[in-house]
């Protein structure tokens, strides 16, 4: 086992800080179709990250030569790459504080037969063909381990183990040419710190047989009204929600300008943040990296800073921003432990991770049963945003429609469309419970870095929403 601590005490090149991040990785993945298997299989990761500052700049080199020669390799191309930048660098960094801490994901991750496995998902296929109109079933597992141990030249130290569970139920029923697919709350929504523990949940296969009824039941249903109205959105929607008009938004570097090429910028400025109010004064949302099995929880971010929870939007005002560190120290706004990277071959940039919109204190029944006209959504199944995070539309896969304070029909198709401050100040409802959903692919940098965040909501309401087939 290398020492890594040891290996950086002996740096003998001329530079301010040294940090090595360690990380391993075990994922196991099962995919079913008509209760068939179609993909079984695992993957190991497992290198070192190596980031120096010199001359006030950055530079970063990794390999997976988990070696004394392989950190000389790496810690030679991270100098030499900073040396090269720090003629054009447009900040001047300081070393980042060292701390020290353990973070494990405290949940017992029991192991599990494959044969075991694949007869749980086998039968989630068959829980899911409630009728001759179901014409694909769908069962998806995704088991991931991770170890990480970061180390500094300054005196960090700071290991992290987390085991992620995401699992994927879906039905497609077709009729003639209308054809709709009912999943378990959006597209790999079900995500969460912890093991293969969720197959055997009580409830799994009722679950499942639930989704095929609703999917039925969406090819008699009429399609969603073109309407200006009141709108409820399910804690399974409001993932997307606050994740595309919230999160990205907020994220620092986005605001510097730094994604533009890619990912894409922000309508918020600099000045925004402590003075703009983004919406009612019952948005709350917080960076809430503290969660049990949520699943982007953790103790410190890839850099080595310590995570607490932080109001980001508070009765609707903008007090920090979704940045690390580095980006703190370029704009000088408050943000957040949530420098993070996807493997031990990218560099942390900024993140979303758990990000939340607090409970209110009423109940969905009393939501719902002050309204008069409205729509009831859940679900994603499609998302379109623009560059700036200011113009949205995105698409569910199940409705309602409510009539006097009730549920009454059911619609398919149901999408809405909006302005992201005008659709959060409009914002007149929140219910007081709060689900966690979440996504394993949250894209974002150049190389791409596809990451797990965490979302988790009560039910919603807005008024004055478009909403459309």
């Amino acid at each position: 086992m290398v020492s890594w601590q040891n290996l950086i005490n002996n740096v003998s090149l001329p530079v301010d800080w040294v940090s090595v991040r360690e990380v391993k990785e075990t994922a196991t993945y099962l995919s079913f179709r008509d209760a068939l298997p179609q993909k079984i299989g695992q993957r190991h990761h497992w290198g070192i990250m190596v980031e120096v500052l010199a001359k006030g700049h950055y530079g970063y080199s990794s390999t997976n030569q988990v070696t004394a020669d392989g950190f000389s390799k790496a810690l030679q191309g991270a100098y030499s790459q900073a040396i090269g930048g720090s003629a054009w660098k447009i900040h001047h960094f300081s070393p980042r504080p060292p701390h020290q801490g353990h973070y494990d994901s405290g949940i017992a991750m029991p192991k599990a037969d494959l044969g075991e496995i694949c007869a749980r998902l086998t039968a989630v296929c068959h829980a899911l063909k409630v009728g001759e109109q179901i014409v694909k079933t769908n069962a998806f597992a995704h088991l991931v381990t991770t170890t990480s141990h970061f180390v500094s030249s300054n005196g960090a130290d700071i290991s992290q183990n987390f085991g992620f569970i995401v699992t994927d139920f879906a039905a497609t029923a077709q009729s003639g040419t209308i054809v709709q697919r009912r999943g378990d709350h959006g597209l790999m929504a079900q995500c969460r710190q912890g093991g293969w523990e969720v197959l055997w949940q009580a409830d799994l296969l009722d679950r499942a047989a639930q989704i095929g009824r609703e999917a039925l039941e969406l090819l008699e249903a009429p399609e969603c009204p073109d309407m200006a109205t009141t709108l409820v959105l399910a804690p399974d929607q409001m993932l997307l929600q606050i994740h595309e008009s919230v999160g990205h938004p907020l994220e620092l570097d986005r605001v510097l300008g730094d994604e533009r090429n890619y990912a894409g910028s922000s309508f918020l400025r600099p000045s925004d943040f402590g003075n703009y109010q983004y919406g009612s004064e019952l948005m709350n949302i917080t960076f809430a990296p503290d969660v049990p099995g949520e699943f982007a929880s953790y103790s410190y971010d890839d850099c080595g800073q310590p995570a607490q929870k932080e109001y980001l939007i508070k009765a609707g005002k903008l007090l920090r921003g979704l940045g690390g560190y580095d980006s703190q120290a370029r704009t000088g706004i408050a943000g957040v432990a949530n420098m993070r990277s996807c493997s031990w071959n990218r560099p942390p940039i900024d993140r979303m991770a758990n990000i939340n919109l607090e409970p209110g204190d009423k109940t969905l029944a009393e939501l719902i049963g002050g309204i008069e006209e409205g729509v009831y959504m859940e679900s994603n199944r499609s998302w379109s945003i623009d560059d700036y995070r200011r113009k949205f539309q995105f698409g569910c896969e199940y409705g309602k429609m409510i009539k006097d304070g009730k549920f009454t029909h059911t619609v398919r198709n149901p999408n809405y469309r909006g302005i992201t401050t005008e659709f959060w100040h409009n914002l007149v409802g929140v219910s007081n419970t709060v689900e966690y959903y979440g996504s394993p692919y949250c894209g974002k940098g150049e190389p791409n870095q596809a990451i797990r965040v965490g979302h988790g909501s009560p039910y919603c309401v807005f008024d004055r929403v478009e909403v459309f087939s």
